[in-house]
């Protein structure tokens, strides 16, 4: 129910402008491409390599679960098959839950949470803006993009446990 309410709502406050900046926000998410740029920049200075290393380990830890695994089994579609809601970006070929976009987001938001204070507010912004944008853009239903928020966190939250936290105690 709440999905459905959510996909009409943004549907209705489409515009042009909105949706150039929307579409704009969504690429920088694609493919993780703008969290794995972060994290080789943090791996080249040595007072971030750390964080890093962990970034890395929890975006691979998301891929596989969110990517590999997750979507496979629930195999949910995406909105845009089952109802007619505009798309104004190419349609994605994978299943629609977890989000991919925001767990990837969201695992760089929640190393972050776990050790960066200095960019969490921005990494916060960006992240939201990257989930709001994939349902936005209606290629995502509302629980899609919890999950992949709830996953990312949780994945971050996995590689503080049984890699940053002993690290940074070193």
């Amino acid at each position: 129910m709440i999905d459905i309410f959510v996909l009409q709502f943004m549907n209705s406050i489409s515009n042009p402008l909105f949706d150039n900046v929307m579409t704009f926000i969504t690429k920088l998410g694609d493919k993780g491409l703008i969290w794995i740029l972060l994290a080789l920049i943090m791996l080249y200075y040595k007072q971030t390599r750390t964080y890093g290393i962990a970034m890395i380990m929890a975006l691979l830890l998301t891929l596989v679960l969110g990517e590999g695994i997750i979507k496979n089994i629930i195999q949910r579609d995406r909105p845009f098959i089952k109802h007619s809601f505009d798309v104004i970006i190419n349609h994605p070929i994978s299943y629609s839950f977890p989000s991919g976009h925001t767990a990837s987001s969201f695992t760089v938001l929640g190393i972050f949470l776990f050790g960066i204070k200095k960019y969490r507010f921005s990494c916060f912004i960006l992240a939201f803006l990257i989930a709001f944008s994939r349902l936005y853009l209606g290629v995502h239903y509302f629980t899609d993009v919890l999950g992949g928020a709830v996953l990312g966190l949780m994945d971050a939250y996995l590689v503080y446990r049984l890699y940053l936290r002993k690290k940074l105690q070193t």
